[in-house]
């Protein structure tokens, strides 16, 4: 008889396998018990510590945001005055400030009141040595406290006119008893807290004083982006390149500075216990915290395509400033702070050239709006739409010149105006419209008397994105498939320009218009290539959306409920 095993007869077969499977398990155990004997010979690890092979985890050394949205708190500006206060800038939501020590924050708004801050809009800070606090704004100035926050001196629209109200991010610097502001239209500087100010603009124009008692054209381009100290003086970045502003036997003079000589702070960051952190769009984050604002499952959009139309030109050179203000697109409200707009800005120094966006005739030129020195021009090219032929206009409002007359042909990139700030404005810029209108009766394309035209659409949907950059554009309804009007879209970054931050689009309402080839609701040009996860809230419901953006075509997007 073959012997099959050492157990009982009619046994055997079965003993070998299980011997196998106990010296299996005694094999595994130990390897266990050898890979944990760290962990048992060690405390519990503390929440936030690092442990082996892990990375460790950054718990905030401040309580978070308060969020009033629950998308986030767009945080514009981050700094800590000599006290060790936080100070916080938002995006809409006025000034957050967490004092050493305190377990909550304090927030800071305007209200009515004469001595609130002016703009819940804050992208800068600045600390005196006499325990002032500075901060300015994206578009109404900026102010100053001498009693920690309590009570505000601002400085807006009554105090500076038309210009200087867009300070720039992270725009105010101190040294001593000086104080510097940086904007798009030059540099003002006190040496009193703002009992007095010298006003430094370009030389290319007769310079705009604001509430200086001094004016000096003395810039070689008026629209400073960045600004700090060297050993030599005050250090700018312009549209123009870096600029050095000081002090001498000769007065103040203004010298270039080659690329790469000066090194700016980095904007919006803060050092907090030896761990930097950065402002951005859902808060404040650990720099190396690099995970978009928002995450998780989200439905695809369609994949991106070429547009509808062919791109007409940018109406401002690349040369200076062509990117669109994104605080106040097409259709948007800044957040409910304005009616509906009916263009996009350009925001540039006064005396920039306005290129023609295609050609076409001249049909007005001329004082139009509050007396807004105005171009509209018929464009060659028609579109239909379902309700028929289409003629294309475009408007530009708030020149400071005209360089055409009414029924001149004009090709496309031609120089028909120079920006500035005639009419209801309040900045250097430039307005345009794209209207596309039925038949060739321009009546309505510039009227004075009519607050909300009635042919307009997104020139973002008609223009030439910037070179590696695409669009995004859809729809937001609801459960019956209605448009939702001023509906925020989350979750598209948007870098630059960073004096005029984006945060969100907005919907369009009652007075914007949908491109007659698309029908959006919304649109969003200049965005950089990516995967992005993009959400609104609809019935009180977050709905997320994936989208993918390539250079020079438009990705649509659906959002329902």
């Amino acid at each position: 008889m073959m012997r099959v095993g050492n157990g009982e007869p009619g046994t055997g077969g079965a003993v070998a396998p299980i011997q196998r499977m106990v010296a299996i398990v005694v094999v595994l155990a130990a390897l266990l018990i050898v890979a944990f004997v760290p962990y048992l010979r060690s405390p519990l690890p503390v929440p936030g510590s690092p442990r082996p092979g892990v990375a460790p985890i950054t718990l905030p050394p401040f309580p978070a945001l308060p969020d009033s949205t629950g998308w986030g708190v767009p945080v514009l500006s981050v700094s800590r005055d000599p006290a060790g206060t936080l100070w916080v800038g938002t995006y809409g939501q006025g000034i957050f400030r967490l004092k050493a020590g305190a377990k909550a924050w304090e927030q800071i708004r305007h209200d009515t009141t004469g001595t609130s801050i002016s703009w819940d809009f804050v992208h800068a800070f600045a600390f005196g040595p006499r325990g002032e606090v500075w901060y300015g704004t994206v578009g109404n100035g900026w102010g100053l406290s001498r009693d920690d926050g309590a009570t505000w001196t601002n400085w807006t629209f009554s105090q500076l006119g038309p210009e200087w109200q867009y300070v720039a991010p992270d725009g105010i610097v101190t040294r001593g008893d000086s104080t510097w502001v940086a904007t798009a239209d030059g540099l003002q500087l006190t040496v009193d807290d703002g009992a007095h100010w010298t006003a430094f603009g370009d030389r290319s124009g007769p310079p705009a004083r604001g509430p200086a008692d001094t004016a000096l054209a003395l810039l070689g381009n008026e629209y400073v982006r960045r600004i700090g100290f060297d050993r030599q003086g005050v250090v700018i970045a312009t549209l123009r390149g870096t600029e050095r502003v000081r002090y001498g036997v000769a007065g103040w003079t203004s010298e270039p500075v080659g690329a790469g000589q000066v090194a700016f702070r980095p904007r919006n960051r803060v050092l907090i216990d030896g761990a930097l952190w950065a402002g951005t769009a859902c808060g404040l984050r650990p720099v190396s915290d690099t995970l978009p604002c928002l995450r998780g499952l989200a439905r695809g959009a369609d994949v991106p395509r070429a547009p509808r139309t062919t791109w007409f030109l940018r109406p401002i050179d690349r040369a200076d400033n062509p990117y669109i203000d994104q605080t106040y697109r097409y259709g948007s409200t800044m957040g409910g702070n304005f009616q509906q707009h009916q263009g996009v800005e350009f925001n540039n120094p006064d005396g920039t050239r306005v290129l023609a966006i295609a050609r076409g005739r001249v049909v007005y030129a001329g004082r139009a709006e509050q007396g807004a020195l105005t171009v509209a021009i018929r464009h060659d090219s028609t579109v239909t739409g379902p309700g028929g032929l289409l003629r294309i206009y475009s408007v530009y409002y708030h020149n400071s010149a005209l360089r055409v007359k009414l029924g001149q042909q004009v090709a496309a990139g031609q120089e028909i105006a120079e920006v500035g700030n005639s009419g209801r404005a309040t900045n250097d810029h430039m307005h345009l419209e794209v209207q596309a209108v039925p038949g060739d009766d321009a009546a309505h394309v510039v009227d004075s008397l009519e607050r909300f035209p009635p042919y307009t659409t997104n020139p973002e949907l008609w223009i030439e994105p910037l070179p590696g950059t695409g669009l995004v554009a859809g729809q937001v309804l609801d459960a019956s498939g209605q448009p939702i009007p001023q509906a925020r879209v989350y979750g598209l970054v948007k870098l630059e320009p960073a004096e005029t931050p984006f945060v969100y689009a907005e919907t369009y309402g009652e007075h914007a218009h949908p491109h007659p080839l698309y029908n959006e609701n919304f649109a969003v040009g200049d965005v950089p290539p990516g995967t992005y996860t993009i959400g609104v809230e609809i019935a009180g419901r977050k709905v997320l959306r994936r989208v993918t953006v390539e250079p020079g075509l438009l990705t649509w997007v659906v959002f329902r409920p």
